[in-house]
This record gives C-alpha cells, structure tokens and sequence, in this order.
C-alpha cells in the first residue's frame, strides 16, 4: 500500500501543533518552513485536516491552525483518512465471475478468498492505525529527541521556550 506524501506531511504537522501552547496558532507558512515542504501543497493538506475536524484554521494577523481536539483524540488513522480518502485499499472487481464456472449472481466481494484476506489484511491496518494517537507519537518523539519539542517550538513560535540551564 501507497500513501500520499501529504500523509507523513499532515502527521508532523499535528504533532508540532500538540506541543503549542493551547489557543496558539501556527501558519502553514511557519510549518512548511520548518519541514522545507513547499507552502501551497502542505495548506491543501492542513485544509483536509480541517474539513475533517482535526484541525481549526485561525483567521487574522496571528492566524494559522490548530487542533480541533486535544492531542489523545487525534489517531492516526483519522489523519490517513482525512488525507487518503475512506476508499478502502483494495477493491475486489469479482473477476471470478468470468472464470471457469463463474456465477454471474454470486457476490464475489464477500465469497472470494483473495477478498476477503485483503479486507482482514485491511482491517488489521487500520485497527493498528486507530490504536494510535498524536499524543503518543509526540510523547515518544519526546522521549527519544529531548530538543525536538523546544527546538521545534523555538523555530514556529521565533522564542526561545527552552528552559535555562
């Protein structure tokens, strides 16, 4: 399975939006400046994410987005949705139907084998997908990369937050 590089583009973006303060707004701008992605596509993407509920856009000077929920609300699955669409991957066209004692009548969708083990291949996918949230990731990048969030937070805000030492 393929997915849109806006996918991996939308997924970073929501985890720099996680580590804002609540009601700060970042600018796609400042977000396709800090992951060097060019600024029109990555505010298509940033669009989808509103249209599905996931991000709010900010309008005024001190616009841009944010999320529409907290961060633990936000799985991954329904970012690859809101950026790949809710077709599933695979789609079974009944070709056995002109096989070799195909029935026209009989729903190969549900009955052929290969369908079926690509839509629990599916589910699995998804299942996985949905037990994840942008919360976790960012708590995990966090964790591995402790400069990723004042450093990320310094660059789309221009302060420094970092604390002294």
């Amino acid at each position: 399975m393929k997915m849109n590089q806006g996918v991996e583009w939308a997924l970073h973006c929501c985890v720099n939006m996680a580590w804002t303060p609540a009601g700060e707004a970042i600018s796609s701008a400042k977000l396709a400046e800090l992951h060097k992605l060019p600024p029109a596509y990555l505010n298509k993407q940033l669009q989808a994410l509103v249209r599905a509920g996931i991000l709010d856009s900010v309008s005024g000077p001190k616009g841009g987005f944010q999320l529409s929920r907290r961060p633990d609300k936000i799985t991954v699955l329904d970012v690859v949705l809101a950026i790949e669409g809710r077709d599933l991957a695979f789609r079974c066209d009944g070709i056995l139907k002109n096989g070799p004692g195909g029935d026209m009548g009989e729903d190969y969708t549900r009955s052929c084998l290969i369908s079926q083990a690509m839509r629990h291949a599916e589910l699995a996918w998804r299942t996985e997908l949905a037990r994840q949230n942008v919360a976790g990731i960012a708590q995990s990048i966090e964790r591995r990369f402790p400069d990723a969030r004042p450093d990320t937070l310094a660059q789309l805000l221009g302060t420094d937050n970092r604390p002294e030492s």
